[in-house]
């Protein structure tokens, strides 16, 4: 007996949309690794090159939100639960970028050890919403 998928097959992401993404990851991680570098030797020029890596992955996180609430509303991706989540994931690492900074704008002395979970919370989250939209989205099928 044969199974037959009701599901399409996997589509990658747009190229753009995937360059957008690939800034993101790499960016918030340097945020944490300049909030590490900042927690163990309190140079404040730590918590500037932490500013600006968030600053960074907040404006191509927040492009590649907008092409993720634009794939939401068209009719090529299957209404699944993938891209939903793709896109929720993506809009709570924005979000809590938009925290990481707003507690990156106070004293440097200030920001310890709220900006290092942030940091690390932004930069897991850009993990996994890297990982969904790298795998793939399930398009439909036409008959």
């Amino acid at each position: 007996m044969v199974a037959i998928s009701a599901s399409g097959p996997l589509r990658p992401l747009h190229p753009l949309h995937a360059i957008l993404l690939g800034f993101v990851f790499p960016l918030f991680l340097g945020a944490l690794l300049s909030d590490l570098g900042y927690w163990v030797s309190y140079q404040t020029q730590w918590s500037n090159f932490s500013s600006w890596f968030i600053v960074g992955g907040l404006i191509g996180g927040g492009f590649a939100l907008l092409w993720a609430l634009i794939n939401l509303f068209r009719g090529g991706i299957s209404p699944k639960t993938r891209p939903i989540i793709y896109f929720v994931v993506l809009l709570a690492m924005w979000g809590l970028g938009i925290v990481n900074i707003l507690v990156h704008a106070k004293d440097a002395w200030a920001i310890m050890p709220e900006s290092l979970y942030l940091s690390g919370m932004t930069a897991l989250l850009a993990l996994i919403a890297a990982w969904i939209g790298y795998s793939g989205f399930r398009v439909r099928e036409v008959a």
